[in-house]
C-alpha cells in the first residue's frame, strides 16, 4: 500500500479491502484516463460521475484523483454540490418562484454562472482557480477564505454529482406528480416544470463539457434512504472530530425523508434512461457493492 492509498482510505474511513475492490472494478478506468498523459490535447480530460445520493461518487472522485495523482496527472475534483446557490439566495427563489426552492439539491439551486467560470478557468490553465466548497452541516457556501485554489493547468476534472449528465423529461412526463410532496406541495407543478427547465437549459452546457460519464447505478430509488441516512451519520461524525459544535444542517431520519423525495423524479428518469448512453456503467445492489459492469462500445 503506498503512502497515498493509505491516505484515501483514513480520509474516506474505509477499510483496507476497498483498495481491492477498486483495482477489481477501476484499473481500466485508470489506464483510460491516463493515456492522457501521451494525449496530443492541450484540454483536460472532463469525467463526469453520476449516482444517487450515497453511492459512492465522492469516494470514487477520490481515488481517481488519488490514483492518476500517483501517475503524475494534475487532477482535480468537483462536486455539484460545490455550486450550491447560498442559503439566501434559494430564500429568495423560495420567496419569488415556489416554496419548495428553499431546499437545496434540484436543477434551479445551483449557480450554474459559476460552475462554467471554474470549469472555464480550469481548461484554459489560468495562474489561479478559486475551487468553491459548500458546507452541508450549515446549509450555506464556504466563505472564499475557506476554499481551496488551484494553480496553472490541469490534466483531468473530475466532477461528480447526483445529476450530472443528466437529461431533462418532456412536459407531458411532468403532468403526474411522483409522490406525495409533489402532489402536496406542488400541486400545479410550478416546482417540477421549472426544476425540469433549468436542467433542460442551463444545466446542459455544462454536462456537454463532459468527455466521459460514469454511472454508479443503484438497484432503484428505495435505496436512497438507507444511503442518505448513511451519509448524515457520517457527517456528525466528522464534525465531531473537528470538534465542531454547529449542527444546524444536520436532518432527522423524517427530515431526509422529505428531503430526498425532492430528487425523485429526476432520480428515477436517470436510472431509466442513462443507463443506454453512460461510457461506464456500474451496477450496484442495495449495499453500494458493484455487481456488473458495462462498457459503451462506441463504433
Amino acid at each position: 500500500m503506498t503512502p497515498a492509498e493509505k491516505q484515501f482510505l483514513q480520509r474516506n474511513k474505509l477499510p483496507d479491502s476497498y483498495l481491492d475492490s477498486a483495482k477489481r472494478w477501476f484499473s481500466h478506468l485508470l489506464a483510460e484516463f491516463s493515456k492522457r498523459v501521451d494525449s496530443p490535447s492541450k484540454s483536460p480530460l472532463i469525467i463526469g460521475i453520476n449516482g444517487t445520493q450515497g453511492s459512492g461518487k465522492s469516494t470514487l472522485a477520490d481515488y481517481l484523483c488519488t490514483m492518476l495523482g500517483e501517475l503524475e496527472l494534475n487532477t482535480v475534483s468537483l462536486s455539484l454540490d460545490d455550486f450550491y446557490l447560498t442559503r439566501a439566495e434559494r430564500q429568495t427563489l423560495a420567496e419569488t418562484v415556489h416554496p419548495l426552492l428553499k431546499t437545496r439539491g434540484v436543477p434551479g439551486t445551483h449557480d450554474i454562472a459559476l460552475a462554467l467560470k471554474t470549469f472555464k478557468s480550469l481548461i484554459e490553465g489560468s495562474e489561479k482557480t478559486l475551487i468553491p466548497r459548500f458546507d452541508k452541516s450549515t446549509d450555506d457556501r464556504h466563505l472564499e477564505v475557506d476554499c481551496d485554489w488551484v494553480s496553472g493547468p490541469v490534466d483531468i476534472i473530475i466532477f461528480e454529482g447526483w445529476c450530472v449528465g443528466s437529461k431533462p423529461q418532456p412536459d407531458e412526463a411532468l403532468t403526474e406528480p411522483v409522490n406525495s410532496l409533489e402532489q402536496e406541495s406542488d400541486k400545479d407543478g410550478i416546482w417540477r416544470n421549472f426544476v425540469n427547465r433549468a436542467l433542460a437549459t442551463d444545466y446542459q452546457p455544462l454536462f456537454e463539457s463532459i468527455d466521459r460519464l460514469i454511472m454508479l447505478r443503484a438497484p432503484s430509488f428505495n435505496t436512497v434512504f438507507n444511503w442518505r441516512l448513511e451519509q448524515e451519520q457520517k457527517m456528525i461524525t466528522r464534525l465531531a472530530d473537528r470538534g465542531d459544535g454547529d449542527r444546524s444542517g444536520i436532518m432527522s431520519e423524517t427530515q431526509i425523508a422529505e428531503f430526498i423525495a425532492h430528487y425523485q423524479r429526476i432520480t428515477e428518469h436517470s436510472l431509466e434512461e442513462m443507463p443506454s448512453r453512460a461510457d461506464h456503467l456500474f451496477q450496484l445492489d442495495s449495499q453500494r457493492q458493484i455487481i456488473k459492469y458495462n462498457e459503451l462500445i462506441e463504433g
